[in-house]
């Protein structure tokens, strides 16, 4: 094996991959990930670490993070999950991907230790250790590393970060992760450790208890970003960026901040990431309004980032958001009531464990649907899609590939519509450029 396709193919097919086949891939236990800890001489020791979990968010919160860090004068590794396009997107060292070399030598030398150790790794334990020695060999100064799923059990829980972050809680992973709130917020208040602060990006009363008890047997204080600080949009701004007003403890701190990325929705990973940065900076981190500035301004261009609220088309406009659970769908169709069009064609697919009724009753009811699916075993078949759909009122045609629904799409829209690709992060991602 000495090619990366070849290594991606065993990356792919011969680990458990949630990606590809879902819950049975989620190990219950962080023995594994201890394992190729203590074979790699625990690299995520070597430099500092944020983590970073959350329902929905907690990718737009790494990358601007990450961006910010970088602006700061910091070499900055970012860990992400899942990729869009090509594996190497999950592991960045200042916005620049692992080389394909890098991944090839890694896997490569994994396979020749581990005749010794017979590990089983999955997909996730796998490169969430890839990841980790990775940044230690580079010398990162600061690691972002953002939780796959859950938190307690994730891969990336062996760190002991400078900040914990909780962007915000919803249904998703039932099935894994619980199908209460509570339940699920215990499992992502899992990665508060001992003495070392944690945000929590959105204040939701009902499961404050769950977040403080844990925060008070670790001895962590516990901030929550929307009680400090409260964003607004002030006017839109050129290619898909917006300007904010933002307020801290009620002073005016930034009259004009400009973020590279569209989505009203944005506003909330804003006051968690400004928060983090103020944490970072008590804790004596240089962290200069500019780099904020500009980090926010160009996390696009620094990070990478695709599939927020991302325009990749127009006359008529194509948009599309990799946002995939109920809570995400929710702020979707919130973004599409303020987009002006003068008919809705919307491209949609899902996965097979996610609440598709949920979803769809949260859609516009004057959508024209085209149901379709991802290329990936864990999709739900589109004329299921398509018949549940039905039921709860939104009626469309089913297309086998996602290409084929917006081409479809795109064939029955007129220049002054909007098309919106989404459901699935893979969906988005088959529609890329």
């Amino acid at each position: 094996m000495d090619s990366y396709k070849a290594i991606l193919d065993y990356l792919y097919h011969q680990l458990p991959m949630f990606q590809r086949t879902g819950p049975p891939a989620y190990k219950s236990s962080l023995a594994n990930t201890k394992a190729l800890d203590r074979l790699y001489d625990h690299p995520h020791r070597n430099y500092r670490t944020i983590h970073v979990a959350g329902t929905n968010g907690k990718g737009s919160v790494s990358h601007m993070l990450a961006a910010i860090l970088q602006q700061s004068g910091m070499k900055t590794g970012l860990y992400t999950s899942p990729h869009m396009k090509d594996f190497r997107e999950r592991i960045r060292i200042n916005g620049k991907r692992i080389g394909q070399a890098e991944v090839i030598r890694w896997i490569e030398n994994f396979r020749r230790i581990n005749e010794k150790d017979r590990l089983e790794p999955s997909f996730f334990e796998l490169t969430a250790a890839l990841a980790m020695d990775y940044f230690a060999t580079e010398q990162v100064d600061v690691a972002v590393m953002e939780v796959g799923l859950g938190g307690r059990l994730d891969s990336t829980n062996i760190i002991t970060p400078e900040v914990s972050i909780v962007t915000n809680i919803g249904y998703d992973h039932t099935n894994l992760l619980g199908n209460t709130l509570e339940a699920i917020a215990g499992e992502k208040a899992g990665i508060i450790k001992t003495g070392v602060p944690v945000v929590i990006g959105r204040n939701q009363p009902e499961i404050r208890p769950v977040f403080t008890t844990r925060a008070s047997r670790m001895n962590a204080s516990l901030f929550y970003a929307a009680n400090e600080f409260s964003v607004g949009s002030q006017q839109p701004a050129p290619k898909g960026k917006q300007f904010l007003k933002v307020y801290e403890k009620g002073r005016l701190v930034f009259p004009d901040l400009r973020i590279g990325l569209a989505g009203a929705y944005q506003r909330e990973n804003v006051g968690t990431v400004l928060k983090a940065c103020r944490l970072l900076q008590e804790k004596g981190w240089y962290i200069p309004e500019g780099a904020i500035r500009s980090g926010l301004d160009e996390v696009v261009k620094i990070t990478g980032i695709q599939g927020r609220w991302q325009q990749i088309g127009s006359r008529p406009v194509i948009l599309c958001d990799a946002a995939h659970n109920e809570d995400g769908i929710r702020a979707v169709a919130n973004q599409l009531k303020k987009t002006p069009f003068t008919r809705l064609h919307i491209v949609f697919g899902v996965v097979m464990d996610k609440d598709a009724e949920a979803m769809l009753r949260l859609l516009p009811r004057e959508g024209i649907f085209y149901f379709t699916r991802a290329d990936i075993p864990r999709a739900m078949d589109e004329k299921v899609l398509a018949e549940r759909a039905r039921k709860t009122g939104l009626p469309g045609a089913s297309y086998p590939t996602v290409r084929e629904a917006l081409n479809a799409a795109r064939k029955n829209a007129d220049e002054e519509d909007l098309i919106f690709v989404g459901g699935s992060t893979f969906v988005v991602a088959e529609i890329l450029p």
